[in-house]
C-alpha cells in the first residue's frame, strides 16, 4: 500500500490530466444537451479501464522496484548482469549509464588492489630492512650500562614498536590475516613482553607486581602478544611513579593495572577509535591513537573481550576477557 501511494503521488500530474480530459468531454456533452447516460456511461467505462490499467502499472512498477532493491546488496558486475534489458528509452539510457559506472568501478577497484599490494610489499620490505640497523644499534648499546644507554635503549624499543604497529595496521586491512590458533602458555607471552619492556621499568623506576600464571591460552601467540605489549607499553608511558601489576582473575580475565595519570571520563567512550588520542594524547605529542584501535580490532577477531576502567590521577585497569578463546590446561609443573 505504501508503494502504491508513492506511485500515485509520483504520477499525480498524469492522473490529473486524464481526469481533466474526462471533465472536458463531459462538459462538451453537457453543453450540447446530450442525454446524461450518453455522458456518464463512457466516462464510467473509461474509469474502470483506467483503474485496471493503473493497477497493472502499479504491479509492474512494484515488481521492478523489488528487483532493483535486491540489486543494491550485490556487487558491480552482478548488478550489471542483473539489469533487465528493454524498457522505455529513458530506462535503456539509465541502464547504459549504470553499466558504464559498474565497469569504471571494477577498473578502479582493480587499480586500487594493485596499488595496495604494492604498498604492502613496500612497507613489508621497509620493516624488514629497518630492523637491521635497529638490531645493530641495540648490539652497540648492549655493551654499555649508563643512564644515556638505558634511555637510548628505551627509545629504540619504542621505534621498534612503532615500526611493528605500521605493519600490523596494514595487515589488519588485508582481506586475510595469518591467524594461527594454538595452545600457548600465558606466562610465556607475559614474560617475553616484560623482558622486552624491562628497560622502561628500570629507567622510570617503576615496580612490577607479577606472579607466574600457570594457565594456557588457545589463541594466536603473535597477535595476542602484540595486544599485551601495547597495553603494557601504554601503562609504562603514562605512569610516572608507582607500580604496574598483572594478575589473572576468575580465571578467564587478565588484568593489567597501573598507577598512572589515568584517562579522563569523557575520553573513555572513544579511546578505541582510530586516531583518537584524548586529553593525554594532546599532552603527549608522540601519541598516535592507533595502538588501542589495533588492540580492539585484534581482540574482536580473536574473540577476546577488551574493557578499560580508569580514574584521573589514580590509574588505569585493562581487562582482557579471554572468554571462549581461553582454555584451562594443567601446566607441566602441576602435573
Amino acid at each position: 500500500m505504501k508503494f502504491a501511494f508513492r506511485y500515485l503521488m509520483d504520477h499525480r500530474k498524469l492522473i490529473g490530466i486524464q481526469l481533466l480530459f474526462a471533465g472536458i468531454f463531459a462538459a462538451a456533452f453537457y453543453l450540447y444537451h446530450l442525454p446524461a447516460a450518453a455522458v456518464l456511461y463512457p466516462i464510467w467505462i473509461c474509469f474502470l479501464l483506467g483503474c485496471v490499467f493503473l493497477g497493472c502499472s502499479v504491479y509492474q512498477a512494484d515488481k521492478k522496484h523489488k528487483s532493483l532493491t535486491a540489486l543494491l546488496s550485490l556487487h558491480g558486475n552482478v548488478i550489471e548482469n542483473g539489469l533487465r534489458e528493454g524498457g522505455s528509452i529513458e530506462e535503456r539510457d539509465y541502464q547504459q549509464i549504470i553499466r558504464k559506472l559498474c565497469q569504471e568501478m571494477e577498473a578502479s577497484e582493480a587499480q586500487f588492489g594493485e596499488a595496495y599490494e604494492e604498498m604492502m610489499d613496500y612497507f613489508t620490505m621497509w620493516v624488514h630492512q629497518i630492523k637491521t640497523p635497529i638490531a645493530s644499534m641495540r648490539l652497540h648499546l648492549d655493551g654499555e650500562d649508563s643512564q644515556l644507554s638505558r634511555k637510548l635503549k628505551s627509545d629504540l624499543l619504542h621505534i621498534e614498536q612503532y615500526v611493528e604497529m605500521v605493519l600490523t595496521y596494514f595487515r589488519m586491512k588485508s582481506a586475510s590475516t595469518d591467524y594461527v590458533l594454538c595452545t600457548v602458555p600465558l606466562d610465556k607471552i607475559l614474560r617475553e613482553n616484560i623482558r622486552k619492556l624491562r628497560g622502561d621499568f628500570i629507567y622510570k623506576k617503576l615496580s612490577l607486581e607479577y606472579e607466574p600464571i600457570a594457565e594456557t591460552v588457545v589463541s594466536d601467540e603473535k597477535w595476542l602478544s602484540f595486544v599485551i605489549e601495547q597495553i603494557l607499553s601504554n601503562a609504562l608511558k603514562y605512569t610516572r611513579q608507582g607500580v604496574v601489576s598483572i594478575t589473572l582473575e576468575n580465571p578467564q580475565i587478565l588484568c593489567i593495572r597501573d598507577t598512572g595519570i589515568g584517562i579522563a571520563p569523557e575520553d573513555i567512550p572513544r579511546i578505541f577509535e582510530k586516531g583518537y588520542t584524548g586529553r593525554n594524547g594532546r599532552r603527549d605529542k608522540r601519541a598516535s591513537g592507533i595502538g588501542l584501535y589495533l588492540c580492539r580490532q585484534i581482540c574482536g577477531r580473536l574473540g577476546i573481550g577488551l574493557t578499560i576502567h580508569s580514574k584521573v590521577d589514580a590509574g588505569t585497569e585493562v581487562r582482557l576477557d579471554l572468554g571462549s578463546s581461553y582454555k584451562i590446561v594443567r601446566s607441566e609443573k602441576e602435573m
